[in-house]
């Protein structure tokens, strides 16, 4: 049953023939886990998928909803970037602490005091039959009104929460000090994005991190790996939409995913030792091995 569910997914979302046999070897245990942590639990267990750019941690979180909800879970699946702050609340925190909070994405930029409340409202489920989870327009760079936010109905549960560094640990502060890209060599010369990064991500992630019951990494093979993953969709986007001002040079994504170099270099270290479940990723993106199921 679940090979018909994968290829159907494969066909919907044009992924590669490969993806078959490296979810069925891979995904398919890890669905049969899932359901005994939460049938084994009284509240609706929270499950991180984590991966940097490229690494298939949306597809997966999507394959392992579809699959859940066919075996008869309530399963609520959002991302960490449906909680980013509003474009005009980013406005104001880049005129505030630093111009380069005005770049969605790391640390700082979401609003976790929201994803706390709608984590909670999901765990400890009162006679309420619906809620309301935001959503992000990645097209308008802001949040869609609360009138088209997403309906869950309850009870749930399951929780599935992604993204590119869920999960992650606090970022030494030593290691802040010194540049480590010409971004931050020439645009936070003395450190005080990087810094207030660090800061938001041990003060106000680790108490929502804290909360996962299972943990899962899709591990890049390194970071110049992910800079070319992306500069490959990039290059296709650019022969599909060659007049489109949205698409980025290498140059310009080279700016870009600078951005997110330190704490995606952080999280390929240290979340291997921390994740429940780890899948380690070749440079084709097909798993080559797999860490914390049995």
């Amino acid at each position: 049953m679940y090979s018909q569910i994968i290829k159907h997914f494969i066909e919907q979302e044009l992924l590669p023939q490969s993806y078959l046999a490296d979810a069925e070897k891979y995904f398919i245990p890890l669905v049969h886990s899932i359901i005994n942590k939460t049938n084994d639990s009284e509240s609706p267990p929270i499950i991180g998928v984590s991966g940097a750019q490229g690494t298939g941690k949306t597809s997966l979180s999507e394959l392992l909803e579809n699959i859940l909800k066919i075996e008869g879970f309530n399963v609520v699946r959002f991302s960490i970037d449906d909680f980013y702050l509003t474009k005009m609340d980013r406005k104001n925190l880049a005129k505030t602490y630093h111009p380069l909070l005005k770049t969605r994405g790391v640390p700082g930029t979401h609003d976790t005091h929201l994803l706390s409340i709608m984590l909670n409202k999901l765990i400890n489920q009162t006679s309420k039959s619906s809620i309301e989870v935001p959503q992000f327009n990645k097209a308008l760079d802001d949040r869609f009104p609360e009138n088209q936010w997403k309906v869950i109905n309850l009870p749930v549960d399951l929780i599935i929460l992604e993204g590119w560094f869920v999960g992650a640990t606090p970022i030494p502060v030593k290691s802040l000090k010194d540049p480590i890209n010409e971004l931050e060599a020439t645009e936070d010369k003395d450190g005080r994005w990087r810094r207030f990064m660090a800061k938001q991500l041990e003060e106000e992630y680790q108490n929502i991190f804290g909360q996962f019951n299972l943990l899962i990494l899709l591990k890049a093979p390194s970071f110049e790996q992910v800079f070319d993953w992306r500069n490959l969709q990039e290059k296709k986007l650019r022969k599909r939409e060659q007049n489109s001002s949205d698409v980025m040079s290498e140059k310009q994504l080279m700016s870009f995913i600078q951005h997110y170099e330190r704490l995606t270099r952080h999280c390929l270290e240290v979340l291997p030792r921390k994740a429940d479940v780890v899948y380690v990723l070749n440079n084709k993106h097909r798993i080559i091995s797999c860490f914390g199921l049995d």
